[in-house]
């Protein structure tokens, strides 16, 4: 019984912390790429929605593009001139929830900070979602196809007009609206943020005229992508919700995705980006580099006077906040297995559990104490499955002598030797697999609970008190972990055992195994198993207390026996 359960475990493990490694090996999952910076596209090179030449760093001109470009630039340096300064002067927009800064030139993101969450430094007072840096178009940029027109459009510095000082609950909602005019190309492009205090969501509209074909709308590069951490931290990268299906793989070089497109993210553990088109798209998702990758949603150039709508979320991977919008953002919060999977039955698992933790937390105001409180409650649950189990292991301890005893007699007769432990078992009622089923029925509970605490943004920077500041990362410490070792220890300890002293002596390996893997896991999952192992260690106590004391289950199933 004892060695099936070995196996269990260490197939389990396996599975657990093998699994991306397998699929990688596969070609399931794309190898990193081993160059560390992308190369900047020259400024001959037609700007494609994948590869754009960056609109905050001039360059030199083609000869064909001449006409139209000197005109931008005469154009930009008048703008300059009006204003006093060789540089745009940012624009910003501060909410409850954000604050953000834009550009004039180009009329693009170049800063958005989640004014609720701070940054894993101490210097961060706010999460930072957009990537510093000029080698990439900002979020927002508008790349139409015309090469030479979205040169003209990226370097143009935009007039801009609001209607708001600040956003609060006195005045819950303000425009603004960056325009730009070249009356020599005929090229004018007008766009419309429209924010709201207490949304992450901004609705943007798009109006155009000598503009034709389609227009590439960008949703910038690591845009929304905080960490991109390591071990099981979920998919990060690339994902998008298309023909009803979620995408999360991000390419090996760039690919498109074409359909009906309900929105198109960057994420990573904790926060992501998305575009939310209300017309027909396309979505163009491209590696540019070591944990580098950019998204941009093609959408057909409105006609004249007509105008192009779509919406920006940027924010935290909040369960409540994605779910509200209705449009299946929450999806990328992974409920189901640790990585890649979609495991259906912990995924419905999860759901009701995340609940409960947070209907718990609303009284308790820790999530330390919450999990605590929830361990508790699904070890009540799972008390009847326990107690079969350890019964059953009780039983195999008693009669493990009479399998010896067979195993020995029948050591050259396979037949007979199974038949003769099969009638062992069935004259004792014993189940040979009893003490491992209740195992295996809880996995999806374990699971679920292991991507709940590792995968959740509630968790995130969620103090248990003392030297615990943040159940979302490892015991800097490493008091838990060691302290959950040592709980494993006694466990296995007083658990029955039908193995030989040889392999008991290698089992208190697991132990030290378990302790060993744990320390970089976060504070909470740990709390978790140490309160797990902590409540088993009691039931199983209270069990042989005052259940089995004056019960001999030896005698109990030899008089059984004896009767047939």
């Amino acid at each position: 019984m004892e060695k099936r359960v070995i196996v269990f475990l260490v197939l389990s493990l396996a599975i657990i912390f093998g699994y991306e490694y397998a699929l990688r090996e596969l070609g399931v999952i794309p190898q990193q790429p081993t160059t560390s910076e992308p190369t900047v596209p020259s400024a001959s090179q037609a700007p494609s929605p994948s590869v754009i030449s960056p609109a905050t760093e001039p360059s030199s001109v083609p000869a064909k593009e001449t006409a139209p470009v000197q005109s931008a630039t005469e154009d930009v340096q008048r703008r300059e001139q009006e204003t006093g300064s060789t540089a745009a002067e940012a624009v910003e927009v501060e909410t409850n929830l954000y604050r953000a800064k834009f550009t004039p030139r180009g009329a693009v993101m170049t800063s958005w900070e989640l004014k609720r969450y701070r940054g894993s430094l101490a210097e961060q007072p706010a999460v930072q979602l957009v990537r510093q840096g000029g080698k990439f178009p900002g979020p927002l940029a508008v790349i139409p196809d015309d090469a030479a027109v979205a040169k003209e459009l990226g370097q143009a510095i935009y007039r801009v007009e609001r209607d708001f000082a600040t956003l609060d609950q006195t005045h819950p909602t303000g425009h603004l609206t960056f325009s730009y005019e070249n009356g020599p190309t005929g090229v004018r492009l007008e766009k419309q943020l429209t924010f709201h205090a207490e949304s992450y969501v901004v609705d943007v509209a798009l109006k155009q005229s000598g503009l034709d074909g389609s227009m590439n709308v960008v949703l910038g590069t690591n845009f929304g992508i905080v960490d991109w951490g390591e071990g099981f931290i979920g998919s990060i990268g690339s994902a998008s919700l298309v023909d009803g299906k979620v995408e999360k793989e991000t390419p090996d070089s760039e690919l498109e995705r074409k359909g009906a497109v309900q929105w198109a993210a960057l994420q990573d553990k904790y926060f992501l980006s998305a575009l939310i088109p209300k017309q027909s798209s396309a979505v163009l998702v491209k590696k540019e580099g070591e944990k580098l990758v950019s998204t941009v949603v093609r959408m057909p150039a409105p006609s004249t006077g007509a105008t192009l709508g779509f919406e920006l979320y940027a924010g935290p991977k909040e369960f409540d906040t994605l779910r509200n919008l209705q449009i299946g953002l929450e999806d990328t919060i992974d409920f189901g297995w640790f990585i890649f999977g979609s495991w259906d039955v912990v995924r419905a698992v999860a759901k009701p559990i995340f609940y409960v933790l947070r209907f718990i937390n609303d009284y308790t105001h820790n999530y330390g104490l919450t999990i605590i409180i929830l361990t508790i409650g699904i070890k009540l649950l799972f008390v009847p499955l326990q107690y079969k189990s350890y019964k059953s292991m009780k039983q195999m301890q008693v009669i493990q002598p009479k399998v010896a005893a067979i195993q020995e007699k029948f050591k050259e007769e396979r037949d007979r030797l199974n038949k003769e432990l099969i009638k062992l078992y069935r004259d004792h009622k014993v189940n040979p697999v009893g003490g491992c089923l209740p195992m295996v029925l809880q996995m999806p509970v374990f699971v679920a609970l292991f991507n709940i605490l590792y995968m959740t943004i509630d968790l995130r920077q969620a103090p248990l008190g003392l030297w615990i500041t943040d159940l979302s990362v490892q015991d800097p410490y490493y008091v838990l972990p060691i302290i959950m070792g040592g709980t494993m220890m006694i466990q296995q300890k007083i658990t029955p055992t039908t193995m030989d002293p040889t392999q008991a002596k290698v089992m208190l390996l697991l132990p030290a195994f378990m302790t060993f893997l744990f320390i970089n896991f976060p504070a909470g999952l740990v709390l978790y198993w140490l309160t797990n192992n902590t409540l088993t260690i009691g039931q199983q106590i209270l069990t042989d207390r005052f259940i089995f004391q004056n019960r001999s289950l030896l005698s109990a199933t030899d008089a059984e026996a004896e009767k047939k």
